[in-house]
């Protein structure tokens, strides 16, 4: 062990399973108990005495203020869990949380989010990752003592008494089987399908489930049934009514593997076994494998070793991420949707703060004429948010960080992501802080009518009165454009638009559009939106899409200072590690829109000024479109967090006249080289 002073733990929230970490941490050889808080003075007072621990707070603020304290195991019940794991972050405490992480992926994320920006150590409290039977079971496995892994069994369940206020049971307290014990199998099959696979972790290709949902909206019993790389399949159960036979059984070509206490093996040390039956054997070979102590010491040691590296062996953060999208997959194959998710949900901040933006942030802003408000250069698209609970944390994040455009369209979704921005904007109360970007008038009902129809069906989607920017996501050559001029200016003037403009518009359509407005002294288009990127768009996108990227459009811009907001801004993803090669050809799309010999070759130069700028290629991408000689807005689509965190750096990246013409080949072709 290390010679290293004791690591100091504060236990924040003081139930059973606080009490259970408290005991198992005084057989700990690398930590010690210093704080315990509870909401209540009296129960932190009698819990500290009890367990004779010297700091005893009544809040959990003065534990996360103590100054004695370097890491917290997180002890609260679910729905706490990831409020509390990021303020212990912002304290810069190390953090050891209690699974599951979250109540769901999206707030999971947040938390990882948390752990890197503020430098401090994250593990998720699956204790039996970190025991030694669990050590020996994936040795077992990389050794192919049962050949090839074909299926695994794995099964967390119990039979608690019917009590509807109970956290096992409540729907508000995230109650039923799969957070709460269906996280183990899970984890425990991704675990072994990947050492089986030659990985660390797997994750599944398809997941199918059935469950009982009881009184209280909780699955009070579950099944599922993965598919894992290599055709590896799962049996996956749990319960929180029923008993079953909590064990992990592996079957493969040359054998089985049996574990028959594979969540709590040898709790307060000792020996436990693996059994391991070979094809011909009629009795198992019994592993014995000894611990000396407490499961839940060596989860503490384990934190305190590997502190420094900021790298849990046991449960990494990515490990965590893909364990909470496979209980999302679970719940939502059975229809489990907690209350504090549904869509008429006011969803709080994952902190419980209100929303608000970061004192220190790097967002560049830019002006439109006709808008009073600042616009952030990055505009985030409202286009792939699943549900309440992503677009929540999504747009929670990017405004945190000073993101002020949203953007957004009637065909979106069936019009599902127009109202979940517009849930959104209502649970904030941010609406007359934020710039909202809607489209309409798309193909096939491109005229007059079909934009007066599928505006007002976007303002009551959304549930406002009109949006600060609207664009006709397509032109229709066969209407003069002088129609669609006189429709905007109308709306306009009923206050449901202040800019307007055209998404996937030529130029010459634009000018005529406002020569129509400048002779008749109405609002012309104030802004377009094309696609603009380092990358050349092949082959568009979708049908009717229009790029700005060529000389000729980039030249009508610097000229005419019309706003471009650029959408697939970063190429839809080529610029990123490992997406794009000549001889990686398994996304279709990507293939015929962007692979050509020159953008392979801005690509290698990109990654050249990206060692310069030490940033990502995709940021010397994004700061191509940011640094242009005409106003501009990148338009970026992320999924996740740390897709909105890796963009940013663009924004501090300050391109030359000289590196933006080299990184486009311009240069090249001045001199006749470029193909």
């Amino acid at each position: 062990m290390s010679s290293r002073p004791k690591l100091k733990w504060g236990v924040l929230a003081a139930g059973g399973i606080a009490r259970a970490f408290a005991e198992g941490l005084a057989t700990s050889q690398t930590g010690t108990l210093v704080a315990i808080a509870s909401r209540s003075q009296a129960k932190a007072d009698a819990f500290g005495q009890e367990l004779n621990i010297p700091h005893r707070h009544g809040s959990y603020e003065a534990l996360l203020e103590d100054p004695e304290v370097d890491a917290v195991y997180i002890a609260t019940p679910h729905p706490s869990h990831a409020e509390w794991a990021i303020k212990a972050a912002e304290a810069g405490k190390h953090l050891l949380v209690e699974k599951p992480i979250a109540m769901n992926f999206r707030e999971a994320s947040a938390v990882v989010e948390a752990a890197i920006e503020h430098d401090v150590f994250l593990m998720e409290a699956f204790m039996y990752r970190c025991h030694p039977q669990t050590r020996r079971l994936v040795e077992l496995l990389r050794a192919r003592v049962i050949g090839q892994v074909r299926v695994i069994h794995a099964t967390f369940s119990f039979d608690a008494s019917f009590d509807p206020a109970s956290r096992i049971y409540s729907n508000a307290l995230g109650g039923g089987g799969i957070l709460d014990v269906g996280c183990y199998p899970a984890s425990m099959a991704r675990l072994i399908s990947g050492v089986a696979t030659g990985n660390d972790v797997a994750e599944p290709i398809e997941l199918k489930a059935v469950g009982h949902l009881g009184a209280t909206g909780v699955d009070e019993w579950s099944a599922a049934v993965l598919r894992f790389p290599g055709d590896i399949i799962a049996q996956l159960s749990s319960g929180v009514a029923v008993q079953q036979e909590n064990v992990v059984r592996i079957d493969g070509t040359a054998g089985s593997i049996l574990v028959p206490l594979p969540w709590a093996p040898a709790r307060d040390g000792g020996t436990s076994t693996i059994l391991v039956t070979r094809k011909g054997q009629r009795e198992p070979s019994e592993l014995r494998i000894e611990s000396p102590q407490q499961i839940y010491g060596i989860e503490a040691d384990t934190v305190a070793e590997h502190i420094v590296h900021r790298k849990a062996p046991a449960m990494t953060p990515e490990d965590s991420l893909g364990n909470m999208r496979t209980l999302d997959a679970w719940r939502k194959q059975i229809g489990l949707v907690y209350e504090q998710e549904q869509f008429t949900a006011n969803i709080p901040t994952v902190t419980r703060r209100p929303l608000a933006v970061r004192p220190k942030h790097n967002m560049k802003y830019g002006q439109i004429a006709g808008l009073e408000k600042r616009i952030s250069r990055l505009v985030i698209g409202c286009d792939n948010q699943q549900d309440l609970s992503h677009a929540s944390i999504m747009f929670d994040d990017f405004y945190s960080r000073g993101g002020t455009a949203f953007d957004t369209a009637h065909i979106y979704g069936g019009g599902s992501y127009e109202k979940l921005l517009g849930r959104w904007l209502s649970n904030r109360g941010v609406r007359e802080d934020v710039v909202i970007i809607g489209k309409g008038a798309h193909t096939p009902n491109c005229n007059p009518a079909g934009l007066t129809k599928q505006l007002h069906e976007s303002l009551e989607r959304m549930g406002v009165a009109g949006v600060d920017i609207y664009l006709m996501h397509r032109d229709n050559p066969e209407v003069a454009v002088g129609e669609f001029v006189d429709v905007l200016n109308e709306h306009v003037r009923a206050g449901r638009i202040k800019v307007f403009g055209g998404s996937n518009w030529t130029t010459a359509r634009v000018d005529e559009a406002n020569a129509y407005a400048a002779a008749k002294g109405l609002q012309g288009f104030g802004v377009v939106s094309n696609n603009f990127s380092l990358a050349r768009m092949i082959d568009p996108v979708w049908p009717g899409c229009v790029s700005a990227s060529d000389p000729d459009s980039r030249a009508w811009f610097e000229r005419t200072r019309m706003p471009l907001l650029a959408w697939s801004s970063q190429a839809r993803g080529f610029f990123l590690p490992g997406r794009a090669h000549p001889d990686q050809r398994d996304d279709a799309e990507r293939v015929r829109c962007w692979y050509s010999d020159d953008n392979f070759q801005r690509l290698a130069r990109a990654k050249e000024l990206a060692a310069k700028y030490n940033v990502l290629p995709i940021n010397i991408a994004l700061a191509y479109v940011l640094n242009q000689p005409f106003p501009t807005f990148a338009l970026i689509g992320p999924r996740q967090l740390s897709e909105t965190r890796t963009s940013l750096p663009a924004l501090d990246v300050q391109l030359s006249p000289d590196e933006l013409a080299w990184l486009n080949l311009e240069h090249d072709q001045s001199q006749g080289r470029a193909r």
